[in-house]
């Protein structure tokens, strides 16, 4: 995941393309920041998985300031943060739609068998563990627990 990041950086760079190169640059000071936490504690630098929710995170964020922008009427910069967000999605994995994340929710939901809220947690770390990257997890908490109820 890294040596992609990097190689599309050096392609952006080549390009002369400043948007996508800041963007790439942001993700790879996100991933130093996270490695250089996990130095301090003792662990590992950052894997694969980790880099996907950092992404992640990164997507959300943009997306909710997109949305603020917009509210402020500040429209070149809502545009700004979704440009970013589609050269950070370039690296994560093809999302689940809306149908595909219902029959994904209802067969763990079935596969555990869940029977209350109570077991929403656990419904939940089972779908972080088969799909990281691939779905909306706050979506995905929404469709489980109207399953659940």
């Amino acid at each position: 995941m890294r040596e992609q990041i990097a190689q599309a950086l050096k392609a952006a760079i080549k390009a002369q393309d400043r948007r996508r190169i800041s963007t790439l640059r942001l993700i790879n000071a996100a991933i130093q920041d996270r490695d250089i936490a996990n130095r301090g504690a003792g662990k590992d630098p950052v894997s694969d998985e980790e880099i996907l929710q950092i992404l992640t995170k990164m997507v959300r964020q943009r997306e909710e300031s997109a949305v603020a922008f917009e509210q402020g009427n500040r429209l070149e910069l809502a545009e700004q943060e979704r440009q970013e967000v589609e050269i950070i999605r370039e690296f994560l994995p093809k999302q689940l739609c809306e149908d595909d994340m219902r029959r994904v929710c209802s067969a763990v939901v079935a596969e555990i068998g869940a029977g209350g809220l109570r077991d929403m947690g656990r419904c939940m770390n089972t779908l972080k563990e088969r799909y990281p990257g691939k779905m909306d997890f706050s979506k995905a908490s929404g469709i489980v627990k109207s399953l659940l109820q």
